[in-house]
């Protein structure tokens, strides 16, 4: 076998794991959430920082609040959903990474004193996290519904502040009826690597 993961946890993370449109109504406990958060909290970012910051949305006010956010085809799904988390990227990380990055301590000092550049890695880097966070609810057995269709300046002010800037927001549980749209193609290794 070339890869590690043995056929049945390849499919459970990418083969056979798609975005979900319906759950059950089955509730994510915040055990999962922390196993979730436990096990993702190890993926690779640039000078260890962790500028990822989740929101979990469970009262039905702040549901409420958050639906009035999103694009009008994802309000359903997302008002249903047995869990929604906010996914924001922190543009203040810099100053944990003294304690991130004990053996370089001085690196928030040398390369993020300008905010436009704490942005910009922000971004990149809670992306990262972003996608190893999705992963992780499929580790859990669980399916994620990401989604970037909705107001972010109306998100941010709802549920953030001016240092954090709203990535994308995930609806999690496991799938419902009908969950699934046909699988998309994806490109072929040849379309997209090149040795050189």
């Amino acid at each position: 076998m070339t890869l590690a993961l043995d056929a049945a946890a390849q499919d459970l993370l990418f083969r056979e794991a798609r975005t979900a449109n319906t759950f059950t109504d089955e509730p994510v406990t915040e055990e999962q959430v922390q196993a979730i958060y436990d096990l993702v909290k190890y993926g690779p970012t640039a000078f260890n920082q962790s500028p990822l910051r989740i929101i979990l949305v469970r009262s039905a006010e702040a549901r409420e609040r958050l639906v009035g956010h999103m694009a009008e085809g994802n309000q359903p799904k997302t008002a249903a959903a047995p869990l929604v988390a906010i996914l924001a990227a922190d543009n203040e990380f810099h100053q944990e990474l003294p304690a991130l990055l004990p053996h370089f301590p001085q690196a928030a000092d040398l390369f993020f004193t300008e905010r436009p550049v704490r942005e910009g890695s922000a971004q990149l880097n809670a992306a990262l996290q972003a996608a190893y966070f999705i992963v992780g609810v499929r580790a859990a057995g669980l399916a994620a519904g990401p989604m970037t269709g909705f107001d972010f300046a109306g998100v941010q002010k709802e549920f953030l502040d001016d240092d954090h800037t709203p990535l994308m927001v995930v609806n999690i549980g496991k799938p419902g009826e009908d969950a699934w749209f046909p699988r998309s193609p994806r490109l072929a290794y040849e379309d997209v690597i090149t040795t050189v």
